[in-house]
């Protein structure tokens, strides 16, 4: 509290203390405050608001606040009837003052959290602990700050019917972390609503964003930056909050772990920047990633960049950056606004998400013009996201002839190298790996079953699941060749079954695939990629 402050407050309370007839006392100006433990315990204190400020041989001053009852003064009298007792008012900011001497704050300790523990009891009683006892408005930042060391991606808010869960989601894989009571969750959830702007007693789903940096009380300094969803359950209201980075650096191609091919078909695209390139995958498959590390590529003086998105998740130097809040699925906001910034003379166009006709249709009027269009899709494959675009706008030649790249990912685990175990797989993996091997395109080195050393998850103190990051498996869908006949063909709609055979007999590696020469690398197990992809 400033000076300035301080004075109001006193001055305030001298008042309200000539109101009433008491005495007043202003703390502010005691050089010391002598504590009297043995008059009143600390809960005395605390429950009845009274404070002795002066203790003499036979008399006994307490300090009182406005909000100090008569009644406990009469039974403060009654207790020290041997002395002669008197009140005097202090303000509020003086009496916190002596609590604070009579019973200091404990030191906050914010408990981090190791990932060798994640999901065991002992970790969820410990860090549940430390989110009872920490300041109210740094439950939010704890959870942030430990989420980012963990290089977890998501926090996960979920009410149960006696308690509220707390999960991390660590390398595609959600881990228990914390329960709390459901006082201590309202302001937690308090917190997460008023940073994101939305409601706690909304009837439908909301989205949100927060963006902050906090100072904790132990004097370490958060980001907090997080993209919210949320939606109403019979026990209250759960949250699913996204992390982001925001450190530009981080997006770059080359952390992205592309083949040689796929790489090489990314800078062919960056070198001649128009067409439209579409990232396509579930939530949580690093599209959003994938696209502006090549924007983060294309990004120079040279070219005018301009990103459409519901919300802006990463903030980048150089690139116009535009903010859209869409109501519902059939809301025209994104082609509205496509259409809007293509009249700002841009090279290249970011639109965060292809949702209806009219958005794909645009994207790709643009990408014919010249431009440089990128998008994400939601579909399972590179194929299947053809087959809904083609739904979408038609049998367009024209617009077929826009596209250049369709790129499909997921995220899978990659083994531990420190502590990833050789074993001799069964038969009917085998079996499995070599059916996924049998269908490589031409051109496509074969591993030899028989020569391949296979790796299992090991178990190490700190790291007892046997994983440690996540590679993407990516299927690259370029127009061309055998692709393009199908797709053009006049008499009949082309299945996905249909488009991925071409794709394949044109040279394109499924994430199935890829998976499985992971697996052969040593890199992850076929027991991931198959919970991955299936």
């Amino acid at each position: 509290m400033s000076q300035d402050a301080r004075l109001d407050e006193e001055r305030a309370t001298q008042r309200r203390a000539r109101l009433l007839g008491l005495n007043y006392v202003d703390t502010s100006q005691m050089a010391e405050k002598p504590l009297f433990k043995d008059v009143l315990t600390i809960p005395e204190l605390r429950q009845q608001r009274i404070i002795p400020v002066s203790v003499t041989k036979g008399n006994i001053l307490f300090g009182i606040t406005t909000t100090t009852s008569q009644q406990t003064m009469q039974q403060t009298e009654q207790r020290f009837a041997d002395n002669k007792v008197t009140f005097a008012i202090i303000s509020e900011t003086g009496f916190n003052d002596y609590m604070k001497l009579y019973d200091p704050p404990k030191a906050v300790v914010y408990q981090d959290i190791e990932l060798n523990a994640a999901g065991s009891e002992d970790l969820i009683q410990q860090v549940s602990a430390t989110l009872e006892q920490v300041r109210a408005d740094d439950m939010l930042a704890y959870l942030v700050h430990q989420a980012h060391k963990l290089k977890a991606s998501d926090i996960h808010i979920e009410h149960q019917k006696k308690f509220v869960r707390i999960r991390f989601r660590i390398d595609g894989v959600l881990h228990a972390i914390a329960r709390l009571s459901q006082d201590k969750n309202r302001i937690l959830i308090s917190a997460i609503a008023s940073g994101a702007n939305v409601s706690t007693s909304a009837d439908e789903a909301q989205q949100g964003h927060i963006a902050q940096h906090v100072r904790m009380a132990d004097g370490g300094e958060v980001d907090v930056n997080l993209r919210v969803e949320t939606v109403p359950t019979i026990n209250g209201m759960d949250v699913v909050m996204r992390l982001f980075n925001m450190q530009q650096d981080m997006y770059q191609l080359d952390r992205l772990g592309l083949s040689e091919k796929e790489r090489a078909v990314v800078d062919d695209i960056i070198a001649k920047p128009s067409g439209l390139v579409m990232v396509v995958g579930p939530t949580g498959s690093g599209k959003t990633t994938t696209l502006y590390s090549m924007l983060n590529s294309l990004n120079s003086e040279e070219r005018k960049i301009i990103t459409i998105e519901d919300p802006v998740e990463y903030q980048f130097e150089g690139i116009t950056q535009i903010s859209i809040k869409s109501q519902s699925a059939n809301d025209q906001s994104f082609a509205e606004k496509l259409r809007a910034v293509l009249r700002l003379d841009p090279d290249i166009v970011m639109v965060g998400e292809i949702r209806d006709m009219e958005t794909a249709r645009t994207a790709l009027q643009a990408s014919l013009t010249g431009h440089l269009v990128l998008s994400t899709f939601h579909a399972s494959s590179a194929a299947a996201a053809l087959t809904r675009l083609m739904d979408i706008i038609g049998a367009n030649p024209l617009f077929i002839s826009a596209i250049r790249l369709v790129m499909a990912q997921r995220l899978v685990r990659k083994l531990d190298d420190t502590i990833k175990q050789e074993y001799q797989p069964s038969e009917a993996e085998k079996a499995q790996l070599q059916k996924i091997i049998d269908t490589l395109p031409e051109g496509i080195e074969r591993p030899n079953l028989h020569e391949v050393t296979f790796y299992k998850p090991g178990k190490s103190e700190e790291n007892p699941y046997g994983y440690r990051g996540q590679i993407a498996l990516r299927e690259q869908f370029l127009m061309s060749g055998e692709i393009l006949q199908v797709l053009q063909g006049k008499n009949k709609a082309s299945s996905t079954d249909e488009i991925e055979q071409a794709a394949i007999n044109s040279g394109m590696l499924t994430m199935v695939q890829n998976g499985a020469l992971a697996v052969c690398k040593g890199e992850t197990t076929l027991e991931e990629v198959m919970r991955v992809i299936g």
